[in-house]
């Protein structure tokens, strides 16, 4: 087994050693947000679910975690969460802008005024496998970050995906996705560094 907390979860092969790493990194992002009373949302594809689980397995994450919109189907994305439709028609789903307006839209639509903006939204759209799809390849997947201006931690708004081309079986897929939606969360946000 590997020590998860230097580990790439690119490296990682099974999903049990992924489940641990997804867990450490969980459990670390929702204390760094817990503490500067920040919240996450999620918008999710290929994952299915799986970022959502990812956050509600750590037991307190109801303090951060707001929800996930599971938004499997092409015409989803832009009813329920509002991904320009014809950004949808004309490149696919598996694209970054998609991912980003994902996350972007996740963040908004799970808003309330308690909250003051302060809400990560985190999306993931790609090709899970085994093969193909629509010209993409097994693998390829899009992860979209949009990160709320936070004045009192200096952080300024960024909205950005992330391009990943990942090896491995459906399942392997998925859960490296998750891996490293965490682990870019973690980078992005300094909390890897406390």
């Amino acid at each position: 087994m590997h020590d998860v907390s230097t580990t790439d979860p690119r490296d990682l092969d099974s999903v049990e050693e992924l489940q641990a790493y997804c867990d450490d990194q969980a459990a670390a992002i929702l204390e760094w947000c817990r503490e500067r009373d920040v919240k996450i949302a999620c918008a999710e594809s290929l994952t299915g679910g799986l970022l959502a689980d990812a956050f509600v397995r750590i037991p307190g994450a109801s303090q951060v975690f707001l929800g996930s919109a599971v938004t499997y189907d092409i015409h989803a994305k832009a009813s329920v969460l509002g991904v320009n439709a014809e950004l949808l028609r004309r490149e696919g789903a598996v694209h970054p802008q998609v991912a980003i307006e994902m996350a972007q839209r996740t963040a908004q639509l799970f808003s309330q005024s308690e909250y003051r903006s302060r809400i990560i939204g985190l999306s993931t759209t790609g090709v899970a496998g085994p093969g193909a799809d629509g010209g993409k390849p097994a693998g390829l997947v899009y992860i979209g970050v949009s990160f709320p201006k936070i004045p009192t931690i200096s952080m300024e708004s960024s909205n950005y995906a992330v391009e990943l081309n990942l090896q491995g079986s459906r399942e392997v897929i998925r859960h490296k996705t998750i891996g490293c939606v965490l682990e870019n969360l973690r980078e992005f946000s300094g909390s890897s560094q406390e």
